[in-house]
């Protein structure tokens, strides 16, 4: 086979998960329910979280201080990756864009851990505990849809050309002529 018996495979012989995925009702689905979660835990932590935080104990308190921020940060995470596939969607920015705004904001997997009991998570309001698992939960599955996203373009593979593999044939049964 020489290099001229090789082509590339095109960039039209596949599809794009990232992009039929951000253009998908499951995509859609996805981001309502990320923002709702975001709008509920902002409620609860301005309004019952508070008043629950109050008659706490020490412990209790620090430990409600502590989930309550990276519960904030874990979804200001979310939101963010959110809304850049959302405006990747529409076509506000490209794919290439959208890698660019992901450096700036970086999903990190420590962030789906589990707390420890040890960690006075069990100290906590039931409400807080439930958001927080939701959040867990949401942000593992964006880690794994990002993780599908960014590894969706194929390295170019070579294959054979069709015409070149037929000459071929010609060339075994009448021999160069």
């Amino acid at each position: 086979m020489t290099g001229l018996d090789v082509m590339f495979r095109d960039e039209n012989d596949w599809v794009s998960f990232g992009e039929t995925y951000v253009a998908s009702e499951s995509f859609k689905t996805l981001f309502r329910d990320g923002m709702t979660l975001v709008e509920e835990t902002a409620a609860y932590l301005d309004g019952n979280g508070r008043d629950e935080s109050r008659g706490a104990s020490r412990e209790a308190t620090l430990a409600y201080a502590g989930e309550s921020m990276r519960l904030t940060t874990r979804l200001m995470q979310i939101a963010s990756w959110l809304l850049v596939q959302r405006a990747v969607a529409e076509g506000e920015i490209t794919h290439s864009q959208a890698q660019e705004e992901k450096r700036r904001v970086k999903l990190t997997a420590s962030e789906t851990r589990m707390v420890e009991e040890g960690d006075g998570f069990a100290l906590l309001p039931e409400q807080l505990r439930d958001l927080v698992e939701r959040s867990r939960r949401l942000h593992a599955r964006i880690l794994h849809l990002d993780g599908l996203i960014a590894e969706d373009r194929p390295t170019p593979r070579p294959i054979e050309s069709p015409v070149a593999a037929q000459q071929g044939l010609l060339r075994s049964a009448f021999g160069d002529l």
